[in-house]
């Protein structure tokens, strides 16, 4: 690989997780010698102002374990050229800055750039057979929209060579996931409908807007993250067990359970979807405003969803799925949790204290850990009948892999970009797939015309969430 494109190289994605990521990597010599970083962007700096950004950004988010000698032979490997994506002739400059050879191309900017910087990259060669373009979230608003995206690009670059992103594939936990359904016979026999009552999947923020006001204002909880990083761990959790781990098995399989996933209609959104919109409260001890005082004006976008969702095949026939996410909730957390079924038959009765069904819990955030919870006896001499209780084995980074450094997850995407690995991005097909689900309840809400519910900031989100998982005798892991 010769070089690597970043464009929105002074945007906030770059200095917070790209920068301080190609960092990480070149400190541990996981990148090629002779590999150029490009960042172009519409900011009129040079090479030494972005050499100077890349220190700031470096400084503030790297892993501080990194030795900071490792710093100035970074940034030796940063050019800079200035480019506004909407005017055509500043493409021949960035060509003429690429030296001749592979490249990757990492896309981080508004969707409405996306056509025209395609274009420019075809235009003066930036499309060839050696190119790689990795494209950020969101590709669309709507399936109509990520069809449109997807045709531009598709116009200029193969669907190998087009590596689209959902960070969330990038963290460890969820690598994890791959690696605890698929190399462990303890689990499979147990991974079906026969066995397991339901799945839990939860991406809980304590933060607000965080001046992303208008993308979030147009967007919404479901499109930012349920159709994206929740719909993806749901597959993961689901998919049948590929052939063999290459991209193209692993997705394929993906997209079976996206295919699978029961429509929710117009007549089921009452009882299958919760929406809410947060109003003042307390976070973390500390006194925030309400969505519509942040924002700055009335809205009915919402800022939490609840769902229940089916996938309609033999493995989990029967099985629900419940999703949660939404902004200033009581604590930061992404996990998913496996809750078994509870034995056919209780030996020490019905009423025995500790004698609660298995659950597996696998952190993503702010911890990535894997847990699994069993029923023991209590130690002791018992007079009234074995006492029980549960406890957990617990499979923490801190523990288990106590040697391993914490990555930020773009480290993985951007070095299997740069090798020409697509196993963790997502393709077309998914990505269509996850737009068609989220539209149809979009337009049952629509069709509903139900406002989101109000939820105090700093608590788990409407009540109304409960009820619908309660309906079903379960409970969020709070």
């Amino acid at each position: 690989m010769t070089a690597l494109l970043l464009f929105g190289a002074t945007g906030d994605l770059s200095r917070r997780m790209l920068l301080p990521s190609l960092f990480g990597l070149d400190a541990e010599g996981l990148l090629p010698p002779d590999l150029l970083v490009l960042g172009t962007a519409r900011s009129a700096l040079d090479d030494s102002a972005f050499r100077a950004l890349a220190a700031e950004a470096v400084e503030a988010h790297a892993d501080p374990s990194i030795a900071r000698a490792a710093l100035p032979g970074f940034l030796d490997r940063l050019r800079y050229v200035a480019l506004d994506a909407s005017d055509s002739s500043g493409f021949a400059r960035l060509a003429a800055a690429v030296p001749p050879g592979p490249v990757s191309i990492f896309l981080s900017t508004a969707p409405s750039l996306f056509a025209p910087t395609i274009a420019g990259l075809a235009a003066v060669g930036l499309a060839a057979d050696n190119v790689r373009l990795a494209l950020e979230k969101p590709v669309g608003h709507d399936l109509a929209s990520s069809r449109a995206i997807n045709d531009a690009v598709a116009r200029a670059f193969s669907e190998e060579r087009i590596f689209r992103i959902d960070h969330y594939l990038g963290k460890e936990t969820v690598q994890n996931l791959i690696a605890l359904r698929f190399a462990n016979t303890l689990f499979e026999p147990l991974w079906r409908s026969e066995s397991i009552q339901h799945v839990e999947i939860t991406v809980a923020e304590t933060v607000g807007l965080e001046g992303r006001a208008d993308y979030y204002d147009g967007a919404g909880a479901l499109r930012d993250m349920v159709q994206n990083h929740m719909l993806q761990l749901l597959a993961l959790v689901a998919m049948e067990p590929p052939a063999r781990f290459t991209a193209t098995m692993v997705r394929d399989e993906k997209v079976k359970v996206l295919a699978s996933l029961r429509p929710i209609e117009a007549r089921d959104i009452g009882r299958h979807t919760v929406r809410g919109q947060y109003v003042e409260g307390a976070v973390g001890g500390q006194p925030v405003p309400g969505y519509a005082t942040e924002l700055g004006r009335p809205s009915d976008t919402e800022t939490f969803v609840a769902l229940k969702a089916h996938v309609d095949n033999w493995r989990w026939k029967g099985v629900p799925f419940w999703l949660r996410t939404g902004k200033r909730l009581a604590r930061r957390k992404t996990e998913i949790v496996v809750a078994f079924r509870p034995v056919p038959h209780s030996i020490f009765g019905e009423d025995v204290k500790g004698m609660r069904p298995n659950q597996l819990v696998i952190g993503v955030q702010p911890e990535e850990n894997i847990r699994l919870s069993l029923v023991a006896k209590l130690p002791g001499l018992d007079v009234a009948g074995m006492r029980l209780k549960t406890v957990s084995l617990d499979i923490g980074d801190r523990t288990a892999f106590a040697e391993s450094r914490r990555r930020i997850a773009y480290e993985r995407l951007l070095l299997d970009l740069i090798e020409g690995r697509p196993t963790l991005f997502v393709r077309r097909d998914e990505v269509e797939a996850q737009w068609a689900w989220v539209d149809r309840i979009r337009a049952g809400w629509a069709e509903a015309g139900t406002p989101p519910t109000p939820y105090t900031a700093g608590s788990w989100g409407p009540a109304d969430a409960y009820s619908l998982i309660g309906r079903d005798g379960a409970a969020w892991n709070d």
